[in-house]
């Protein structure tokens, strides 16, 4: 078993490198005995995995197939391990952890005193930034995202939900009028967020079921920092995470329009490379973070549980 366990690892490597020789360079061997493993899997079960040409490696449709069940198998082997692990190791290290700025920000960052108290041998290293960095070459640990997690290669956990509202300030709204449906947006100045995946185009949900509107506007911004402080400065009408503004709506600084419309609300989310070891610090992470996020109700379904299952993506 641990043979084939070891030619499973191989051909993961090297269906995600698409060369033997990166491989035998990663597992400082050489390209011959990369090659001779491959050749041995292939014998096993009977298939060619590879077209093989001077230019590239091709995996056939066999290859496909194989290469989901084996991560499938190496991710569980892994799992089991690291549940005896846990059991024995307490949380220590410096952990990785990325996320979005205004959520990290508003977030992340004021829990962050809790968490070590709790776990001293544990330092963070905190990445800001709404771009989505790719965790294993960047050496993340843990990702916090929001929204949908499309990546084949990640573990996503679900830990909150991310319910959103459309909002501006009163001297907008005071100067340009107030919209009572989302066609109304039209004649608006709205502030796209180019990284939405959406675009500039919003969708709602009403009593008559789900509306898509084109918005447009003389601002627009990669940044959600820049976006909530652009609806704050009075330059259009945003789209934005509730909890981007909860003392603000509340006190009146900003205005919630749009009240029968609501936006899809999307789900807030842990992740992490489904190839490494979960180490005790990063489960320890999740675990705290999704049971605060459950008691806030800004960042829950209106505080209540949220699901907490792993799934893999793809």
């Amino acid at each position: 078993m641990s043979d084939l366990l070891t030619l499973f690892k191989t051909f993961l490597r090297v269906v995600e490198t698409g060369s033997f020789t990166a491989v035998a360079a990663e597992f400082n061997t050489s390209q011959p005995t990369i090659s001779r493993q491959i050749a041995a899997l292939e014998d096993q079960i009977g298939a060619l995995l590879f077209q093989r040409t001077t230019r590239a490696l091709t995996l056939t449709d066999d290859g496909r197939v194989l290469y989901e069940q084996a991560r499938q198998t190496l991710d569980s082997v892994q799992q089991a391990l690291g549940s005896v692990g846990r059991r024995r190791l307490a949380p220590s290290g410096t952990l990785r952890l990325a996320c979005p700025v205004v959520f990290g920000r508003l977030h992340i960052v004021p829990r962050l005193s809790t968490f070590l108290a709790r776990h001293p041998e544990v330092a963070i290293d905190l990445i800001m930034n709404d771009g989505f960095t790719d965790l294993v070459e960047e050496g993340i640990d843990l990702a916090i995202r929001i929204g949908e997690i499309t990546d084949p290669g990640l573990i996503a956990r679900r830990i909150g939900t991310t319910r959103r509202v459309t909002v501006a300030s009163p001297d907008y709204l005071a100067a340009r009028g107030i919209p009572s449906r989302p066609a109304d947006l039209a004649a608006h100045d709205c502030i796209v967020y180019s990284r939405l995946a959406t675009g500039n185009r919003w969708a709602f949900s009403g009593e008559a079921g789900p509306v898509t509107v084109a918005v447009s506007g003389r601002y627009r911004v990669n940044n959600s920092e820049g976006v909530r402080e652009g609806v704050l400065a009075g330059l259009g009408i945003g789209v934005v995470p509730v909890w981007h503004f909860t003392d603000e709506i509340a006190s009146g600084r900003l205005v919630e329009l749009l009240t029968a419309f609501e936006p899809q609300p999307l789900p807030t989310q842990a992740v992490y490379p489904s190839r490494r070891f979960l180490a005790p610090k990063v489960r320890a992470m999740i675990d705290f973070l999704a049971h605060e996020f459950e008691l806030d109700p800004s960042l829950s379904a209106y505080g209540s549980p949220v699901p907490c299952a792993e799934s893999k993506i793809g």
